[in-house]
């Protein structure tokens, strides 16, 4: 019997073919086809050829399948919603209808998420002006992290930092710069009891700052290298630096330089990778 052909979309006078109720459906063939063979919507009429047709009443029962279908039942509990006379046809819709509303709570989630992300990676720091100055100081600028969007939008560290950033708020921004704060006493308190370049309490500190600025991306000691030689160059580290203990911004470049030296690697050539 020619089952898995039912090509011929001729019409018939008594049924229609496999292919037309696929087109006037927007069905699948091969889910007519499972549909039958599972005895869910099962053509009654053949024609000579073996060749299934589907009646008027068939194709009402597919309607009702293709609606329950696309409000997300299973094919078993269509199955009773339409064979079991006994089934709870409002109950059944009830639960489905909760768990659409779980869905559509779940995807304006993941909506309010994405809007998020692209503010992150737009704007860097999801936080106010207001909640900037009381959580970084009044020597904050806010206009730093558009100037760092400008300066790093296309390497995958400003992508990392964007990623953390949409999931924190002003709490845990807090206890970044809690712990920034921390690390910066720790480095005055090291240089003023004359702890030197190498030694094992200055490279504990260099593995520190390499901890604490994880909360903004993974920092290689290449990176490391990198910004030591920018926190002492550039006005405003060095500036940031120097106003918590003169020259700690100088002190700071060494001592990571001198671990880096410990690690094989050349200060002088170190490049951000």
């Amino acid at each position: 019997m020619p089952d898995a052909a039912d090509a011929d979309d001729s019409v018939e006078a008594d049924g229609l073919t496999v292919g037309q109720v696929s087109a006037r459906l927007g069905v699948t063939v091969r889910a007519l086809h499972h549909w039958d063979g599972i005895g869910l919507a099962r053509p009654s009429l053949r024609t000579a050829a073996g060749y299934r047709l589907y009646t008027a009443g068939d194709l009402e029962r597919l309607h009702r399948i293709v609606v329950y279908r696309e409000i997300g039942l299973g094919l078993d509990q269509i199955r009773a919603i339409l064979d079991d006379s006994s089934a709870d046809v409002p109950a059944a819709l009830r639960a489905q209808r909760a768990q659409v509303a779980e869905r559509i709570d779940h995807l304006r989630q993941l909506g309010a998420g994405l809007d998020r992300m692209i503010d992150a990676h737009e704007r860097g720091l999801l936080l106010t002006v207001e909640q900037q100055a009381a959580i970084f100081g009044p020597q904050w600028n806010p206009d730093w992290p558009a100037e760092a969007r400008q300066r790093y939008a296309d390497t995958p560290q400003w992508r990392q930092y964007a990623e953390r950033s949409a999931s924190r708020g002003p709490e845990e921004w807090q206890a970044i710069a809690d712990a920034v704060a921390g690390f910066d006493r720790a480095l005055v308190e090291a240089m003023e009891a004359g702890v030197t370049p190498g030694s094992p309490e200055a490279d504990q500190l260099v593995e520190r700052h390499r901890e604490v600025f994880a909360s903004y991306f993974p920092l290689t000691r290449q990176m490391q290298v990198c910004l030591g030689r920018m926190f002492e160059a550039d006005p405003a580290y060095a500036a940031h630096y120097d106003s918590i203990r003169a020259g700690l911004a100088t002190w700071f470049r060494r001592i990571i330089d001198a671990s880096a030296r410990a690690h094989g690697i050349d200060p002088d050539t170190a490049t951000w990778q």
